[in-house]
């Protein structure tokens, strides 16, 4: 297999992540959606409306979340919205929560931690293309999130986030957390989940973006979420979710910033660079990749 492109740019700005979206070469069409965390009220990490705005105005895209399973003020669609709208992406693009009507089942046709399928908003069939477009960051339980975490978890429906957890256990919330001893094999499960969803919009209809900015080792789902204490490094982008996860995880691993001290222990606590291990066993791309700085 030849080398992934990873696009990347130290410039964080709406202009810079128009320009880093047009450097891969992809014109994604039909209707767009466009996957962010809109983030846990209190927090305040996630990607900035502004920022986004522009590159989401471009692609005519809609901006779309699903459901937590955690019983925090996006568990269910009315404080969801809520939510939404107070963080400011209302007044920028539509937003849809996919999982508010509904939830479907899309097959998996890898592994076998899910039992087969995936579990997501049946909104999905909305939409003909999907752009990632994820904040790096840590988390709490997958050890980092970017475009892998957000194409697993975030496309999956309130049900479908307790189906991944419990590593094909339960898709009751309230029960899945009694399931989460079996750390490889929820990161298995999340890239179980990732190639449902390249299956079904096909390969050629996604494309990924990875902001590393705000590096607290706390996801944006995290209400109090620490102080990042690292600097920001810059968007990264992609056409392969493997490398471009790849390559954020060794900017941060090989980075002379001492305040990485925190985020390495995260991730490599939580095996972190398991799931991106496994999407590339499942056939989602590369971890051999090559920089172009633009």
């Amino acid at each position: 297999m030849q080398k992934a492109k990873v696009y990347f740019t130290k410039e964080i700005t709406p202009e810079s992540l128009v320009k880093i979206y047009e450097a891969m070469g992809r014109e994604l069409k039909d209707k767009v959606a466009v996957k962010i965390s809109t983030g846990e009220p209190g927090g305040h990490n996630f990607l900035q409306p502004k920022f986004i705005q522009p590159l989401v105005n471009k692609l005519k895209g809609t901006i779309v979340e699903c459901c937590t399973a955690y019983r925090g003020k996006r568990f269910d669609a009315k404080t969801h919205w809520e939510s939404i709208a107070a963080h400011g992406f209302t007044d920028i693009a539509p937003c849809d929560i996919m999982d508010e009507d509904g939830e479907v089942k899309i097959p998996v046709t890898g592994g076998g931690k899910l039992k087969g399928y995936n579990i997501v908003g049946d909104h999905v069939s909305r939409y003909g293309s999907m752009l990632m477009l994820s904040h790096f960051k840590g988390h709490q339980m997958g050890g980092f999130g970017g475009a892998l975490k957000n194409m697993s978890i975030g496309v999956a429906s309130r049900n479908g986030k307790a189906w991944i957890h419990s590593v094909g256990r339960t898709a009751d919330p309230d029960e899945s957390w009694k399931f989460t001893e079996d750390q490889d094999g929820f990161l298995e499960s999340m890239a179980e989940a990732c190639q449902s969803v390249v299956t079904y919009y096909g390969e050629q209809n996604m494309a990924y973006i990875n902001v590393a900015n705000r590096l607290s080792v706390d996801c944006d789902c995290n209400s109090h979420p620490k102080e990042p204490e690292m600097a920001d490094i810059g968007i990264f982008a992609s056409l392969d979710p493997v490398a471009l996860d790849r390559c954020c995880y060794d900017a941060i691993i090989n980075s002379p910033d001492e305040g990485k001290a925190s985020l390495v222990k995260r991730m490599e606590k939580r095996h972190a660079i398991h799931l991106v291990i496994t999407a590339e066993k499942l056939g989602l791309g590369t971890q051999d990749y090559e920089i172009i700085e633009i």
